[in-house]
């Protein structure tokens, strides 16, 4: 099968729609699929043996944390030149909408992709919360003639449901269970995670740093318990903002981390606090379970899909501090701590990239059948 990704975001970028997109075009590849990507030119022209076609990007003043691909008469051209079985449209939201245009002018199946809750990230930014209509309208044009759109869980696809988007299907979720295990716990990772306090309980936040992530909401836990650090790993817009209000805390900030040094900084903590409510999954979720670590959350429709209270992890109630000491309490349990961290890694192990992969092959094909058919229906 030919393939062509058009995404918003791609290497060198580090991010879960990248981890999703590289394992899945790792398994492509080894399946002998041909597979072309379309994505903001950051310097990547070739992922093993995968042609990778950049767009000029453009930085904005207020985000210059990133670079973003703009909409491009390029992506019909480049398309109509590789005729693809499938285009695969990432996010269409700058971008990729090309290609979601580019399928319909030259009658290619189409899927769509739905990985960025931007609606719920308005929230959070209070001069642009009333376009949030207007958000949801322009979602709904991008993905309304997919024949296609794939989610990344129960609660996303039922949201999206209500909006008007039709014919969703959920993306299973996957993850690295070899690189992401509990051998890598590190002695001198504990350490230097633990700001050299290796009587603290620690607990490791692992993303990137922007106002959407929530994490400020952990002040009032380190303010409420100097028995605990947390090392929070990882860069972002809002990371000098973040370093500003943790100082004094026992916070260490450490920037990126790849390859066997993240593998040691997801397996080196005694849990992962996940704060955000805003995410469409949250793949450092089933990440920092491979790697043997409990996870303590904000309760939101699609972290509940991954934690079960009390068996793989601790859910609280979100921006209620009280109920957030009640779950980092399980802390104190060394038995019941021990059992999550075991359920943690059991869970994942239920969920190899090969086997998402071949789900998204799958889909792939469900498209082409329905657009061979004209089968719009949801």
């Amino acid at each position: 099968m030919k393939i062509a990704i058009v995404t918003e975001t791609f290497l060198p970028s580090t991010d879960g729609i990248v981890t999703r997109l590289t394992k899945a075009i790792d398994y492509f590849m080894r399946e002998g699929h041909e597979v072309l990507v379309i994505a903001p030119d950051l310097g990547v022209h070739d992922y093993k043996g995968a042609r990778v076609v950049g767009i000029k990007p453009v930085t904005f003043p207020f985000y210059r944390y990133r670079k973003w691909g703009f909409p491009s008469r390029r992506v019909y051209h480049i398309l109509k030149d590789f005729e693809p079985d499938v285009v695969h449209a990432v996010n269409p939201v700058l971008l990729a909408t090309s290609a979601v245009r580019a399928a319909q002018k030259l009658n290619i199946p189409l899927v769509s992709s739905y990985h960025t809750h931007l609606p719920k990230y308005l929230d959070y930014y209070t001069v642009y919360k009333p376009a949030k209509p207007l958000l949801w309208w322009y979602i709904r044009r991008n993905h309304k003639n997919a024949d296609l759109n794939l989610v990344t869980s129960q609660a996303i696809r039922d949201e999206l449901d209500a909006e008007g988007i039709k014919r969703l299907d959920i993306i299973p979720r996957g993850v690295d269970v070899i690189n992401r295990h509990p051998g890598f716990r590190d002695s001198e990772m504990r350490d230097r995670l633990g700001g050299g306090k290796p009587e603290n309980k620690l607990l490791v936040f692992i993303g990137r740093l922007a106002v959407e992530k929530e994490i400020h909401k952990l002040l009032p836990l380190l303010d409420a318990r100097e028995d605990i650090s947390l090392a929070i790993v990882g860069d972002g817009p809002a990371r000098n903002e973040i370093e500003k209000k943790f100082e004094g805390t026992n916070t260490v900030f450490t920037g990126f981390m790849h390859g066997e040094e993240l593998s040691k900084a997801f397996a080196s903590g005694d849990a992962f606090i996940f704060p955000s409510v805003s995410e469409t999954l949250g793949l450092v979720i089933l990440e920092s379970m491979a790697s043997g670590l409990p996870v303590i959350a904000a309760k939101s429709g699609p972290t509940n899909e991954q934690v079960t209270d009390g068996v793989n992890g601790m859910l609280f109630e979100n921006e209620d501090l009280k109920s957030m000491i009640r779950a980092v309490e399980v802390l104190e349990d060394e038995e019941k701590l021990a059992a999550m961290k075991q359920n943690s890694r059991r869970e994942a192990m239920g969920y190899a990239w090969d086997k998402t992969s071949q789900r998204l092959i799958d889909f792939y094909m469900d498209a082409r059948d329905r657009h061979s058919t004209g089968d719009k229906k949801a």
